[in-house]
């Protein structure tokens, strides 16, 4: 099993080894955006990798080509649906801004109070 927490917010579950950080967030119910399904289609599932580079799948070059229309993205940058966990340990991730205003655009009933507005 893997550990995978989600900072600042302080989530963390334990996932078998071969999920994917796209269902490990689903799984924890984080407010990480989901777009196109887990098809590399869209960043809309972008996160930082804090801590635990190590532990997972390399990025691709299909990955890589999706990231480059994302916003905000940093040599830490990853899709979610495209990382796989590869190894036993601790995970740390942060969701990027798009991925959490994603979420918010697909699940508009749990953004907090004037979310559109701050934007």
């Amino acid at each position: 099993m893997a550990t995978v927490r989600w900072v600042p917010e302080g989530i963390e579950i334990e996932v078998p080894v071969g999920t994917d950080l796209r269902v490990a967030s689903k799984e924890a119910h984080t407010q990480q955006g989901d777009a196109c399904g887990g098809k590399c289609a869209c960043s809309t599932c972008h996160v930082y990798v804090v801590k635990g580079k190590e532990l997972l799948s390399e990025a691709d070059e299909d990955e890589e080509d999706t990231l480059d229309k994302g916003f905000d993205v940093r040599m830490n940058s990853r899709l979610a649906c495209q990382t796989r966990i590869e190894r036993e340990g601790l995970v740390e991730i942060e969701i990027a801004r798009e991925s959490r205003e994603a979420f918010f655009n697909e699940h508009p009933d749990e953004a907090p109070p004037g979310w559109r507005e701050k934007r």
